[in-house]
């Protein structure tokens, strides 16, 4: 809120946090308009960038109701992302400011800080993260990923080719050894996604550790409140670029 108006908040996220801002949203004291992007994008970091500078356009066109030039403008641009492999680096919004989480991907905004998204990933090295979004619209690794891609790999390529290209799925998984949910006890569903993530660790050989997410730091975008160490805050104007530091981002 400033002063007795009501803020007006353009988020564009990843879906995969779709429960966690969905929720939060019907609870924020803003007007939060939510636009939901693809997960996929993130396996294309130059398509996620692009696709979210368009919206970031589209945004700057304007509030949509705008009745009588009584609201013309979003006061703020959220981005529901963190760095994600670079494809957040680059953008930039020529008329309204944007709020960008300091976190090198969507787990920091799940588990409340980048501080306690640092103190997980040294404690727990090899760790993938599994959350209620990530299950329900990501391709986890699991016993229904493996089976599905087994057979689709036969069906298009023959056995000798399946069983090169399974190999080649299963090199990357080489590098882990736990599997993590992240809850966030709000939600419903919660033993539908723990029994996902456990059963997922069994078939994968891989610990299963649980940790309770943290909803501060989305809760305080979502209400307008942004902390210089939690979010940047980027002019118009301006690009998002990586500080290669423990700030995460900057903008330049």
């Amino acid at each position: 809120m400033e002063g007795n108006r009501m803020l007006r908040l353009k988020v564009i996220a990843c879906d995969v946090l779709n429960r966690e801002i969905s929720y939060l949203s019907s609870r924020s004291g803003c007007h939060v308009d939510v636009t939901f992007m693809h997960q996929g994008l993130h396996d294309t970091p130059d398509k996620l960038r692009a696709s979210l500078q368009q919206e970031i356009d589209r945004a700057n066109g304007g509030f949509p109701y705008n009745y009588y030039n009584t609201a013309p403008d979003y006061d703020y641009i959220i981005i529901g992302y963190g760095l994600c492999s670079n494809g957040a680096a680059g953008i930039s919004s020529s008329r309204i400011p944007m709020v960008v989480p300091r976190g090198h991907d969507c787990i920091t905004l799940l588990l409340g800080s980048k501080e306690a998204y640092h103190e997980r990933f040294h404690a727990n090295p090899g760790t993938y993260w599994y959350s209620a979004g990530w299950i329900e619209r990501g391709w986890q690794p699991s016993e229904k990923r493996h089976t599905v891609l087994l057979r689709e790999y036969l069906e298009k390529y023959g056995e000798d080719n399946a069983e090169y290209l399974m190999e080649m799925e299963q090199g990357w998984m080489k590098d882990y050894k736990n599997a993590a949910f992240i809850r966030w006890e709000n939600l419903a569903n919660t033993a539908y996604y723990r029994s996902f993530t456990q059963d997922s660790a069994a078939y994968l050989n891989w610990n299963y550790l649980e940790y309770e997410g943290d909803q501060g730091l989305l809760s305080r975008i979502l209400n307008g409140v942004f902390r210089e160490a939690e979010v940047l805050v980027v002019p118009p104007g301006k690009k998002v670029v990586q500080s290669f530091d423990e700030r995460i981002i900057r903008y330049e």
